[in-house]
């Protein structure tokens, strides 16, 4: 009798936050043909995808921007203020003239950003990434757009008040988040396994309140860990 054969993981869940009946269709046709992802729930407005977001408890909110009630960012805010949707990762849809949101989204609580006009591959992978609790940035939102608008806000805070509680090994790992470095690399960087890499990466989350990796970033460049690019 052979090996039995590895059991499958679960399908990622995905809700659909989008005013767009089209655009929701759209999506939920392209990620019906996946094995790997399933749509658990559509909402139409920001108040909807919290409701069908404390229902459903989805891996993944694909999350416009613009909506009634509540808008993208309010309605991200609200889902992660909730103890019970802290898995739940909301991957922000944003537009060329909505990208002054990004850093107010990243406050709110969102892992991720894609532009509305990705193709397929793109939305597919940036949906896995974010299920996979990695995610940093959308292909094409770049560090410098993140930069821009975050050290428009610096904390009033200390840089070296808020780092105290890291070690220096940590905050070598934060400032490598903040250059948009995955564990793999950060371990490599540093002679590191990627294992050891991601305990440094949980260790900086846990003593600096982060949510993930994404508030992390925002926090490396808050501090001036990291330098905006000129």
């Amino acid at each position: 009798m052979g090996p039995a054969a590895a059991p499958r993981s679960a399908p990622t869940k995905v809700l659909l936050a989008d005013d767009e009946g089209l655009v929701r269709s759209g999506f939920k046709v392209l990620l019906d043909l996946e094995d790997d992802i399933t749509v658990v729930g559509e909402a139409t407005t920001g108040a909807e995808a919290v409701e069908r977001a404390r229902a459903t408890r989805p891996d993944v909110v694909l999350m416009d921007i613009r909506m009634s009630e509540l808008d993208g960012i309010e309605a991200t805010r609200e889902i992660a203020k909730v103890s019970g949707l802290k898995d739940v990762h909301v991957l922000i849809l944003t537009t060329y003239d909505t990208d002054a949101y990004v850093f107010e989204a990243l406050q709110a609580g969102a892992s991720g950003f894609l532009l509305k006009d990705a193709g397929p591959a793109e939305l597919l992978q940036a949906i896995r990434v974010v299920a996979a609790g990695d995610a940093l940035l959308a292909p094409r939102i770049t560090r410098r757009l993140i930069a821009q608008f975050t050290v428009e806000r610096i904390a009033t805070r200390a840089a070296e008040d808020r780092l105290a509680v890291l070690t220096p090994r940590e905050r070598e790992v934060l400032a490598m988040v903040g250059e948009g470095l995955s564990n793999d690399e950060i371990g490599a960087a540093m002679f590191l396994s990627p294992a050891t890499a991601r305990t440094h990466v949980s260790h900086a989350m846990t003593k600096l309140g982060a949510r993930d990796r994404a508030q992390l970033v925002v926090i490396a460049y808050q501090t001036r860990l990291v330098r905006p690019q000129s």
